[in-house]
């Protein structure tokens, strides 16, 4: 008897799959499969679009200016003002490209300028002098934390944190968070203990969340780096450290032991001698 037959004793009835239902399955596998891509794309291209809309074509237009203005002047030609425009026509794809690269150059060197201390004094300087405009005033502000929010180097700031444990929410309820500095003194002599400040990311968008100041004895630390714990937190668990991950440096190479943050009074070993503290 042919075991794929219905009639074999004990085997399941497949049920059969309407069109409908095919189609909606593998429609769903295909948009997944598709859906990055085209999103990726469809971003690439609104970005070449504010690229060119923003600076590009202003760019190709200070250009035409200055060829007119300047013809005749050096190695500039002379040329009338109907060649110009033929020549640096903005509907060409050629000029386009010029405009976005042209515009992408002038953002890298905006970046380098106010990457250095005297040009970012200057860049204060002239938002102080925007901002006595009434109008931008009430705009620039509000734009300014939305840019910063997603474009803003944030990751450096957590770069020498250390990933840690805490449970002040609940007893044996665990949270992840990121020690960022002491505790404030001020409440360290009010209680009478040694704090410390972590911060405690939200899911998905890690980069916000909130602070909280717990005893240093209550934090626990994890042999996570600030990469993993953040694929962790954005993920929400999906992405979870391999257990063959790296020591962290310094860490006892054998044994489970207690870890501690540095300054964190760790217990004995059962030995009676103390381990080596965490770098």
């Amino acid at each position: 008897m042919n075991p794929s037959d219905s009639s074999f004793p004990g085997s399941p009835r497949r049920r059969r799959t309407s069109f409908a239902e095919d189609f909606r399955r593998f429609f769903v596998r295909g948009l997944a499969a598709l859906m990055p891509t085209l999103i990726t794309l469809w971003l690439l291209v609104k970005l070449w679009e504010f690229l060119w809309e923003a600076l590009g074509r202003h760019l190709i237009w200070a250009i035409r200016q200055t060829w007119y203005e300047l013809g005749g002047w050096w190695f500039i030609p002379k040329e009338s003002a109907g060649h110009i425009r033929v020549v640096l026509d903005s509907s060409s794809v050629s000029v386009q490209i010029l405009g976005v690269a042209l515009a992408i150059l002038l953002v890298y060197i905006v970046g380098v300028f106010v990457g250095h201390f005297i040009g970012r004094q200057f860049w204060r300087l002239g938002e102080l002098a925007a901002m006595r405009v009434p109008l931008v005033r009430a705009i620039y502000p509000a734009v300014k934390q939305v840019t910063d929010l997603f474009l803003t180097d944030r990751a450096g700031a957590f770069e020498g944190s250390r990933v840690v444990a805490i449970q002040h929410r609940a007893q044996d309820v665990w949270t992840i968070g990121l020690v960022t500095g002491p505790g404030l003194p001020a409440l360290g002599k009010s209680t009478g203990e040694d704090l410390l400040t972590v911060f405690v990311p939200s899911t998905p968008t890690a980069f916000s969340g909130y602070v909280v100041v717990v005893p240093r004895t209550a934090v626990v630390e994890l042999p996570l780096t600030v990469e993993e714990a953040m694929r962790l937190l954005v993920t929400g668990g999906v992405l979870s450290p391999s257990p063959g991950q790296k020591k962290l440096p310094g860490e006892p190479a054998a044994g489970p032991g207690p870890v501690e943050i540095q300054g964190l009074d760790r217990p004995s070993s059962p030995t009676g001698a103390s381990p080596s503290p965490v770098g």
